[in-house]
């Protein structure tokens, strides 16, 4: 992808460091080697929220944002904008089109998503390009642009209908995760209670209807029961796009040694996500007891840095954040690779999904250099570090043809879960009965731990007292 000469890279990638910390100022002649690996193998990254801070920050007016310029700067800043993309060497992105675990309009929502995706390549033709196989990847890369494809996070997003996983297919969407934040009638989520314990029998079919029909099972978000389960159904290989390692970081949303090893059998891919409180410890803490106080004093947490509100800045100051680096991405990174095998990490950042914040020196997508730059010093192979970045999950998009390939005679699994449709619909029916005001946004890092902002007491109600007779 030559879009970026080497000295401009370097020097990009360079000043980035120096503006993070500096200790982190890698050795030129490491960036020089990092340039060189990302020039042939850029990064391909498998979950970035764009989409949905378009929707809740920018009124979903994609063409009136401009993602040509620095989008930081914004009143209502974003991660991501072509420069730093281009810095950050990505020739790859997965778009999630999120919505709401407990969303009214699933799928109404869903497709709206999808169309924000669109929307953003058609705006930016010379910059990205729609892909779903591997092969459009690769073409993509090599002409210089990004390729853009879609994901969609949670199961919810389906409405309990095979028909609508299909018709997602044909749009283009090139993975599903099982689910989000909320437990499923057919699977769980990990930052809930279960209620399918595993998968049920129409979960299992949605794992074969996705096998059948070439979309990738995304097993982030969900409980450890469902992660074993979805990895004894499936024929083809797994992701999890924007996991990291529970070992070295003890929250529900990353992944224990016993299922990494899985997902490495598997032929799967981990990848890692920058979420500092899916990668330390420490700072998972912190950000509690900075929430706590933040509901003690009546003011939004969901702010950092100088922009927080004012009791949170001095809260901030009295109590210092913890530093998570590169170093802290790298450890989860090394970890995965030990345990899974070099074949099976990748790169999930999570980016406009984590309210801004990042690990220091990687808060937008320009940032990935800083990683490898910290790999390499570590003594990383230029082909594991080729592999981190976008091999191995281009691997699993390659197995995943061959599988679908194999299933093209089988038929269409004509299967729906009852109990997830008439959730929907209590749900739907819910909100136009008393539709109130409009919703805040679900601040982000609350979103990714799984909170919501709507309750389904209605709805439980209502589907206790209908009869599915």
């Amino acid at each position: 992808m030559a879009v970026m000469g080497d000295q401009e890279m370097i020097a990009a990638f360079l000043l980035i460091a120096a503006q993070s910390s500096p200790a982190a100022v890698p050795d030129p002649q490491i960036a020089r080697r990092v340039a060189r690996v990302l020039e042939r193998s850029p990064v391909i990254d498998g979950h970035n929220d764009l989409a949905w801070e378009i929707r809740e920050l920018h009124d979903a007016k994609v063409e009136a944002v401009d993602l040509s310029v620095d989008t930081a700067r914004l009143p209502n800043p974003l991660q991501t904008d072509i420069p730093r993309l281009r810095k950050g060497h990505v020739g790859g992105q997965f778009w999630s089109v999120y919505i709401p675990a407990d969303a009214p309009r699933a799928v109404e929502m869903t497709l709206e998503e999808i169309d924000i995706v669109r929307r953003v390549v058609a705006a930016n033709p010379a910059i990205f390009e729609l892909a779903t196989t591997a092969a459009d990847i690769r073409r993509i890369e090599k002409a210089g642009r990004i390729a853009s494809l879609i994901g969609v996070e949670g199961g919810h997003q389906i409405d309990g209908r095979l028909s609508v996983l299909r018709q997602y297919r044909a749009l283009g969407v090139a993975y599903m995760t099982l689910t989000h934040g909320k437990s499923l009638n057919w699977a769980d989520s990990s930052t809930d209670a279960p209620r399918a314990n595993g998968l049920s029998n129409f979960g299992r079919q949605v794992v074969a209807e996705m096998n059948r029909i070439g979309m990738i099972v995304d097993v982030s978000h969900v409980s450890d029961a469902t992660m074993a389960a979805a990895l004894a159904a499936t024929k083809a290989p797994v992701i999890a796009s924007h996991s990291s390692a529970r070992a070295i970081a003890d929250a529900p949303r990353n992944i224990p040694d016993d299922l990494l090893r899985a997902i490495g059998a598997n032929g799967g891919v981990v990848m890692v996500n920058f979420y500092p409180s899916f990668l330390s410890g420490a700072w998972r803490v912190w950000d509690v007891a900075r929430s706590a106080y933040a509901k003690s004093v009546g003011v939004p947490a969901n702010v950092y840095g100088a922009k927080s509100p004012a009791p949170l800045v001095a809260w901030d100051t009295a109590h210092p954040e913890p530093q998570v680096t590169a170093a802290t991405v790298a450890d989860h990174v090394e970890h995965i690779a030990t345990i899974a095998g070099h074949d099976h990490v990748g790169i999930g950042g999570d980016f406009d999904g984590i309210q801004g914040t990042g690990p220091i020196g990687l808060k937008g997508v320009d940032g990935y250099p800083l990683l490898f730059a910290e790999l390499a010093r570590r003594g990383w192979s230029d082909g594991d570090m080729a592999k981190l970045s976008g091999g191995n999950v281009l691997r699993v998009m390659e197995r995943v043809e061959v599988v679908a390939k194999s299933m093209a005679g089988m038929r269409p699994v004509d299967a729906t879960d009852v109990a997830s449709r008439l959730r929907g619909l209590a749900a739907s029916f819910a909100l136009r009965l008393d539709p109130g005001p409009a919703p805040s946004p679900i601040p982000s890092p609350q979103r990714k731990l799984g909170y919501s902002s709507v309750s389904d007491d209605v709805g439980q109600t209502m589907i206790s007292q209908l009869s599915l007779g």
